[in-house]
């Protein structure tokens, strides 16, 4: 049984480094699904299971570990930049603006408390508190960009070692208290306010109801004599919003056409339009009033079908730039992206994934799928030249030195910050170089966690050696106590100030709270509270910026008090 034993045992062999990371992780993803109070930890467990592990003296050759703690980091943090980019720009739009910068005020105020503390108190060294900071606020994204940036400032000696060391204890002692700390401030803000859940999901409602995002489709009957015999176009002109004229069905004929920019509308005739929610109003003072007509059943050629773009070539493409009435004798009335229907616009930029709905005859519907793509088998084939080539772009911007006034070594974007900002600007512009940055949902999710893995199964192993004797003690309470000041007041002033000044709904809060600290067992049970999507949505409005500023600031913190 000398095979077994070396197996397990020497830290040299290549088997064994496999072989205790899948120990780790496996008993990790399993532990991580058990729910306590209804909440669970989920991959975060693998961190404590590589601690346990490592206080057994099990442990992998340094330069093993760290090479995939660094390529794990790597690759968590590129698909996350895939994945919040799109939404990146966009997020700071409309209400967006406030959400953000109310997410920017919890990360700023996390610095103030973490200050205090190192100031006010003297006892706690700088990387221990960048640990417990990243662990308050359950950020793993800024423990790795912290670790990555000591090592560029120290170098891999002895002394560096043991402050990474210190880091990652320092992340596990606040990270529980940091998840209930989260959903705490959501419980006392509910108290507080004394919010009823049904009144919140009524005003939710009629929100919902007046929103320009959701594409709504109306019947009306021409009854104004002012339109009569003008052109489709012509009646764009008087109506300047956007809106799709779906199908026509002439007063005079039971035969549903698809209109044209030169289309005549007469007295009577039926239009099925798509527009905004709020301007149904505008288009009845202008058209006439509504009807109910079912399109579906209307005998005629015309049919509706949804396509799914998975050419490259026509990511970027504006739905003008299709000429799909005069080349296909179609209408296209909505773009589904990610779950959302939007309103087709001509200028609506298309992205690899989208799928949009026109409505025409079926033979035209069909040379329109050949040339779009419409192959879900295309989307199902990785991208891997673009994901690669962000990788190797944001190693390089993450090793430039910028120096900064009153520090004296220059700053790192490193090996989280640049793969970070690389991956955002590629999902957001890379149609613009032919780079196709579409990836499947498992894909993506597959990417993200094993990459997190890695990475906390690199750090529980590593710090399991000196965890018990570290934590467990007046120093360890210490590091809990204050993980839970810096996870805690922050979220409860920004939670009265959402509410008190803003009055935004509390479900938008609940997402608010959880985005801010990129948690999602705590946006689990803010899903579960409000039984709808809006802290769902909420959370994916800030989670792109407050992600960017927590990886940024951890690295900020590492060079300003080291």
């Amino acid at each position: 049984m000398d095979w077994l034993t070396d197996l397990i045992t020497d830290n040299s062999s290549i088997a064994h480094a496999i072989f205790l990371y899948a120990l780790v992780i496996a008993f990790g993803v399993i532990l991580g699904k058990i729910k306590i109070f209804g909440v669970s930890l989920g991959v975060t467990f693998v961190l404590f299971v590589g601690i346990l592990v490592g206080h057994f003296q099990l442990t992998v050759d340094t330069q093993i570990l760290n090479f995939i703690r660094e390529f794990g980091l790597i690759l968590f943090i590129f698909s996350i930049g895939l994945q919040v980019g799109p939404g990146f720009f966009s997020s700071f739009k409309r209400g967006g603006l406030i959400l953000n910068g109310l997410a920017v005020l919890i990360v700023l105020l996390n610095i103030v408390v973490a200050i205090a503390i190192f100031f006010g108190f003297g006892n706690i060294s700088a990387s221990s508190l960048v640990g417990v900071l990243s662990g308050a606020v359950t950020n793993t994204p800024g423990l790795g960009a912290a670790q990555q940036a000591l090592t560029e400032v120290a170098g891999t000696t002895p002394e560096t070692a043991e402050q990474i060391k210190s880091m990652a204890m320092g992340y596990a002692a606040a990270y529980p208290l940091g998840v209930l700390g989260i959903i705490l401030s959501m419980i006392l803000i509910k108290v507080f306010f004394r919010i009823s859940l049904e009144n919140e999901q009524k005003d939710l409602d009629k929100e919902n109801e007046q929103s320009q995002l959701v594409p709504h489709v109306i019947t009306l009957q021409v009854t104004n004599e002012l339109i009569f015999n003008r052109t489709v176009k012509e009646l764009h002109d008087v109506i300047d919003r956007n809106y799709v004229i779906s199908r026509m069905k002439k007063a005079d004929s039971d035969e549903v056409i698809i209109p044209k920019s030169d289309t005549v509308i007469g007295k009577d005739d039926l239009l099925l339009i798509v527009v905004s929610a709020q301007d149904e109003h505008v288009y009845e003072s202008v058209i006439g009033h509504k009807v109910d007509m079912d399109w579906d059943t209307n005998n005629g050629p015309v049919v509706s079908r949804r396509i799914l773009i998975t050419k490259s070539e026509f990511s970027g493409r504006k739905i003008g730039s299709l000429r799909l009435r005069m080349g296909y004798r179609l209408n296209a009335t909505r773009v589904n992206r990610a779950g959302v229907d939007l309103l087709a616009s001509p200028n609506l930029e298309l992205q690899i994934g989208d799928r949009i709905t026109v409505v025409g005859n079926i033979d035209d519907i069909n040379r329109l799928s050949e040339r779009l793509g419409n192959s879900v088998k295309r989307l199902n084939q990785p991208n891997m030249f673009t994901m690669f080539i962000g990788i190797l772009l944001g190693i390089i911007l993450g090793s430039i030195p910028i120096a900064f006034p009153g520090m004296e070594v220059p700053m790192k974007l490193g090996l989280a910050g640049g793969p970070l900002i690389v991956a955002i600007l590629i999902s957001c512009f890379g149609y613009k170089i032919k780079l196709v940055t579409y990836t499947s949902s498992a894909a993506s999710l597959l990417l993200r966690e094993i990459g997190i893995c890695l990475f906390l199964a690199s750090v529980g192993i590593a710090a399991g050696g000196d965890f018990a004797e570290t934590v467990f003690n007046a120093t360890g309470l210490q590091w809990v106590i204050y993980g839970f000041l810096i996870t805690f007041f922050p979220l409860l002033i920004v939670g009265v100030i959402a509410r008190g000044k803003y009055k935004l709904n509390y479900f938008s809060i609940l997402g608010l709270l959880s985005g801010s600290y990129t948690d999602p067992p705590a946006l689990a049970y803010g899903n579960k509270t409000a039984n709808n999507d809006a802290p769902a949505v909420a959370y994916s409005t800030v989670y792109p910026l407050t992600m960017f500023l927590r990886v940024i600031a951890a690295q900020i913190l590492i060079l300003a008090l080291v």
